[in-house]
């Protein structure tokens, strides 16, 4: 187990390498469109001169691969233009806050789809598991910026329920986290539960479930002891990767409900190109995303022992 994690951690290095090489030639490897996006295109030839000679921008390209990745090391991220401090500091904000809304998501949305999907492929083909599907199939049809604004027009405009925006402006409330936990649950827990589902149904049918219910255990001990343990591997890796989408695929709601989150950051950077602050919030993308993929891997040995011997 130990030598498989090594392994992993390894790839997983060599893989955050190559995105920050990719990173650097796409943000940095041009001295004079950098400095045309932090001076203005009406800056004269001798200020871009002065300010490339100042930030150490006419030294040969890997000397200036190697200093930024040595800064990104240390935490040095470079200075927002758009808000005028620090990017680790509104970085960490920003990512804090999308790590309230993501508690919030997978508390909601873990048991709901895997309790559902379990169901589900329990009673496969049974008036519960077409209930069930139905319910998936049309939620997930429906992508965020619709479900958006049809939760708005009900529970905002309608019946005034719940306020439209989670701004959080007095202060954090629970009120307010409503709205968008309620359009990011209602779009992925269909995909979830389905996966659940057919990973359950398929458990279902084999030899040693079949086999332990013949044999007259109890069946509650059966599907909680040797069913739903094994058909949780599927569901998992999807849980897993939808780390990577909360992260970077949460803008519209996110923008929608102005709730200062990582997905807004990234689009508000991308607005007023603000080049430290997208190559901070596109590393940190990468190191989420590595670091999901090794939790993921150590997840697959405790749901099923035999990885860790492969």
């Amino acid at each position: 187990m130990g030598r498989l994690i090594v392994r992993r951690l390894f790839y997983l290095v060599v893989t955050m390498l190559l995105a920050s090489v990719a990173l650097f030639l796409l943000f940095e490897l041009s001295p004079e469109a950098v400095v045309v996006n932090e001076l203005g295109p009406y800056s004269t030839q001798e200020q871009r001169q002065i300010w490339l000679e100042q930030n150490g921008f006419n030294r040969p390209p890997h000397e200036r691969y190697l200093a930024w990745l040595s800064r990104f090391a240390v935490g040095d991220l470079g200075h927002s233009r758009l808000f005028n401090v620090p990017v680790a500091q509104i970085l960490a904000t920003r990512l804090g806050n999308t790590a309230i809304l993501a508690a919030f998501f997978f508390a909601a949305l873990i048991p709901l789809s895997l309790s559902l999907g379990a169901l589900a492929g329990m009673k496969e083909g049974s008036w519960l598991d077409r209930v069930i599907s139905f319910i998936c199939v049309l939620t997930a049809s429906v992508p965020p910026f619709a479900s958006t604004v049809l939760l708005s027009a009900i529970l905002v405009f309608s019946l005034a329920l719940l306020p439209g925006t989670s701004s959080m402006m007095d202060g954090f409330s629970y009120r307010e986290l409503i709205m968008p936990v309620a359009v990011l649950v209602l779009y992925d827990f269909g995909y979830v539960a389905r996966m659940t589902r057919a990973s359950m149904a398929e458990v279902m049918m084999t030899p040693y479930v079949r086999t332990a219910l013949l044999k007259g255990l109890p069946y509650r001990r059966v599907i909680l002891s040797h069913a739903l343990r094994n058909a949780l591997i599927a569901p998992f890796t999807v849980i897993m990767l939808h780390v990577n989408w909360l992260v970077s695929g949460v803008i519209v709601v996110e923008f929608f409900f102005a709730f200062k989150g990582f997905g807004s950051l990234v689009l508000e950077a991308s607005l007023a190109k603000d080049l430290h602050l997208l190559e901070a919030c596109t590393m940190t993308t990468v190191v989420i995303a590595v670091c999901t993929q090794l939790a993921a891997d150590i997840g697959y040995m405790f749901l099923n022992p035999r990885i860790r011997f492969k």
